[in-house]
């Protein structure tokens, strides 16, 4: 079984394109059902974010899984297939686990060590658990991957100032004279972005008054920040009282123009939502309006490229080390299909014995089995610790199928092994 990512992301399309494959648990939900779908992939985890949409697959062959994967894409984002591809990354086995090593320790993200997509990471993972989704592979992939961004946050100072795509862009508007500190903020939204852009304007020194479809949403979220909640339909009044906008929604229910805006006291805006919640003409009224498309174009700063290059040869060595329990790993159904074999041997030689010496007594007939037991694994021992050993190496031969050959070993034998030893 190989690894598949296929990535969509502000690397390699614009927004637009972006906005057309943004995902609601619902629709990734009915996109992870239709790849499933597919004769060549056995797993599948959708992550989508306001800057990506990618698709992790464990596959049983790269090229049908691919196809597979870009056309059922195409087919979500209402693209030609071609046009798709000429948009995406694709990355197998090595580069896939180095990539999502990297996607969540948020060395991949428009904002460079931004953790919040470490969150969105573990929020996909443990949607598609629940769905039926994830098997050994990818669930093995994914814990490595958040086990590896935990440290590269603990032990690199790259996550340490706290930046993200709000704090990018509450400093794009300061380089733009609109301050925080003692202005009335609007948020709509109540999810996790919402929450960071709500306490980090209120500890900013704005008053902060939060907006959301459920009401008791916005609610919770205004008491923990100080602040007042409206609700989504009061909307229009809610403008007319704020100096800031900051809105990520994550849906397609909220659409914010000129003529919402005119004669509103509004200077500034923030619009994280994908697709966007506000219509960028809006800043022909001299609103200053910052998304995800000037943050990608603006590229904010990423700190210490020392720390930055410290955190990615962190994750280059921890990408090492999980390849190479993989190749051990690999080894080990013909590990145990060659001890299978030898156990069958030694049952059949003791039944020959019985054959030729039936008088031979209960005492006698398990000191000798435990004799030649003995003699098979002493003989086997070193050469199958051995050969795991040496599988680790990636340069190394493919000693799985030295093994198969040098002992005649079947590869039903080794599949049935695989079969239990893995199960998905």
């Amino acid at each position: 079984m190989s690894i598949l990512a296929v990535s969509i992301s502000h690397k390699t399309a614009p927004v637009e394109i972006l906005a057309r494959l943004a995902l609601d648990p619902s629709a990734s939900t009915k996109l992870v059902d239709a790849l499933l779908a597919s004769e060549h992939i056995d797993e599948a985890v959708v992550l989508s974010t306001c800057n990506r949409t990618e698709i992790y697959a464990a596959v049983s062959r790269f090229h049908g899984a691919l196809d597979d994967a870009a056309a059922t894409l195409a087919d979500f984002a209402g693209m030609a297939v071609a046009d798709l591809q000429s948009r995406c990354a694709v990355y197998f086995d090595e580069g896939a686990v180095a990539h999502t090593f990297s996607v969540a320790s948020g060395l991949d993200s428009v904002v460079v060590g931004e953790s919040q997509v470490l969150g969105q990471v573990k929020a996909s993972l443990i949607h598609c658990q629940t769905h039926g989704s994830v098997g050994t592979e990818l669930n093995t992939l994914f814990q490595s991957a958040i086990r590896v961004a935990k440290r590269v946050h603990s032990e690199t100072s790259i996550g340490s100032a706290g930046r993200s795509l709000v704090t990018a862009a509450y400093e794009l508007l300061r380089r733009s004279r609109v301050e925080l500190t003692g202005k009335r903020l609007l948020v709509v939204g109540a999810g996790s972005m919402a929450g960071l852009a709500a306490r980090t304007a209120a500890d900013g020194g704005a008053q902060v008054t939060c907006a959301n479809r459920t009401l008791a949403r916005a609610e919770r979220l205004a008491a923990a920040v100080g602040g007042s909640a409206v609700a989504l339909s009061d909307l229009p009044s809610a403008l007319h009282q704020a100096d800031i906008l900051v809105t990520c929604t994550g849906a397609k229910t909220v659409a914010i123009n000129q003529a919402d805006l005119t004669d509103t006291p509004v200077v500034g805006i923030v619009d994280l939502a994908m697709p966007s919640d506000v219509a960028p003409d809006v800043a022909d009224l001299g609103i200053e309006l910052v998304n995800i498309e000037r943050l990608v174009a603006e590229q904010p700063d990423s700190g210490s490229a020392g720390e930055v290059q410290f955190a990615r040869d962190l994750v280059r060595q921890e990408v090492s080390d999980f390849l190479a329990v993989r190749r051990s790993a690999q080894v080990a159904p013909t590990v145990v299909a060659l001890r299978s074999m030898a156990s069958s041997v030694v049952a059949a030689e003791l039944a020959r014995l019985d054959a030729k010496v039936p008088a031979l007594g209960e005492r006698e007939r398990a000191e000798v089995q435990r004799t030649v037991q003995r003699i098979v694994d002493k003989l086997l021992h070193q050469p199958t610790v051995r050969v795991q050993e040496l599988a680790a190496d990636p340069d190394a031969l493919d000693y799985a199928a030295a093994l198969r050959e040098l002992f005649a070993l079947h590869p039903q034998s080794v599949a049935a092994v695989m079969s239990t030893e893995v199960p998905r």
